[in-house]
């Protein structure tokens, strides 16, 4: 890996040139492409953002997942199918020592 221009950054850590962008009068910035590619970043991502203690502010891509919300017939089907019969307790009891 090539030698870093700042001293304890690796060199991939920065690049060889910086942006200056504009903060429009909604509050709005418009990031360059080229950071945006090197962020892995591409249109219609969700990012998360947060302003550090120093000033600065972090941008990093969210992760959304989706989430289902189960009536409670699935939730009694769902425990139908995890019920163990009486017979394999027993033996499996027996097996590990905890009942006679």
């Amino acid at each position: 890996m090539p030698e870093s221009r700042l001293a304890g950054i690796p060199a991939k850590w920065h690049t060889s040139r910086m942006d200056t962008v504009k903060i429009g009068k909604k509050g709005q910035v418009t990031i360059p492409r080229r950071v945006l590619e090197a962020a892995g970043l591409g249109t219609e991502t969700q990012v998360i953002i947060e302003s550090e203690s120093d000033g600065s502010i972090r941008l990093r891509p969210a992760a959304v997942y989706p989430i289902e919300m189960y009536s409670d017939q699935r939730i009694a089907e769902f425990e139908a199918e995890n019920r163990v019969d009486s017979e394999l307790v027993k033996r499996a009891e027996k097996a590990i020592g905890t009942r006679n």
